[in-house]
């Protein structure tokens, strides 16, 4: 018997992609930009906008033009990152991590082509690098996303990364040949380097943690380059080198 393919809900299809637009904006959008985005007539969006405006899942300005996303999107997000397994059997990790070199650590997990910061701790010091739960990067440019790319062959890596790889710094790797080579140098070495390609003034240090295979799920620690010296960089490689051993074991 044939396999009947799967068909989408269109409307429910819409909706979605309405609330992933407005989520990967910096800024509110108006009607007509989000129709052409979408490529679904507007008589159609206002229909969907404000029933989910009503719904307190998209805002809009008091003019009632631009559309953003709505408070019930963050506590949906907010419930998400609190219910997540891997979240909290990282807690301890992330705190050890924090309180061994004193700088941000972060979980990440990779969604598609990008990485997505699912917790941290912030250092103590004024000068650091400033993230958010819930932000998106692509994968190549962070320490977080090389990791674990690197813990997949480069057949599966050409399959996940997307055509043009996005350069975020004049430091992000940005060509195929060049990404393969830095997998194979993370594969000898056990963990990942992002050296100011997400963010200019920032390295950070990352590996995937042994949880599922391949891993989707890895911890790093970032600092300010103004701030690192070799005997700083080694204490943390040195700590990232513990990670996967204390998740496992918690008391070791």
């Amino acid at each position: 018997m044939a396999e009947v393919q799967f068909q989408p809900v269109k409307s429910a299809d819409r909706t979605l992609e309405i609330l992933e637009v407005l989520a990967d904006s910096p800024e509110r959008i108006g009607l007509g930009d989000l129709a052409r985005r979408l490529s679904i007539p507007k008589s159609s969006l206002h229909g969907i906008l404000r029933t989910m405006v009503r719904r307190g899942w998209v805002e809009t300005d008091e003019s009632g033009l631009l559309f953003g996303l709505g408070v019930r999107s963050l506590l949906v997000g907010a419930s998400y990152v609190e219910r997540d397994d891997a979240v909290a059997r990282t807690q301890p990790l992330l705190d050890w991590l924090n309180s061994q070199v004193d700088e941000t650590a972060h979980l990440g997990r990779l969604d598609g082509t990008d990485v997505v910061y699912l917790a941290k701790r912030e250092s103590r010091h004024p000068l650091r690098l400033y993230s958010a739960i819930g932000r998106r990067l692509p994968a190549h440019a962070t320490a977080l996303g090389k990791a674990l790319l690197a813990a997949r062959d480069d057949a599966e890596v050409a399959d996940l990364l997307p055509a043009k790889l996005a350069t975020l710094t004049p430091n992000t790797i940005d060509r195929r040949d060049g990404l393969l080579a830095e997998l194979d140098r993370i594969r000898a070495a056990g963990y990942a380097v992002d050296r100011e390609e997400s963010s200019e003034g920032i390295r950070c240090f990352a590996v995937s943690l042994r949880t599922s295979h391949p891993p989707v799920d890895a911890v790093s620690v970032s600092a300010p380059v103004l701030r690192l010296d070799t005997r700083i960089e080694q204490r943390i490689i040195d700590a990232l080198g513990q990670a996967n051993e204390r998740l496992l074991s918690p008391g070791a």
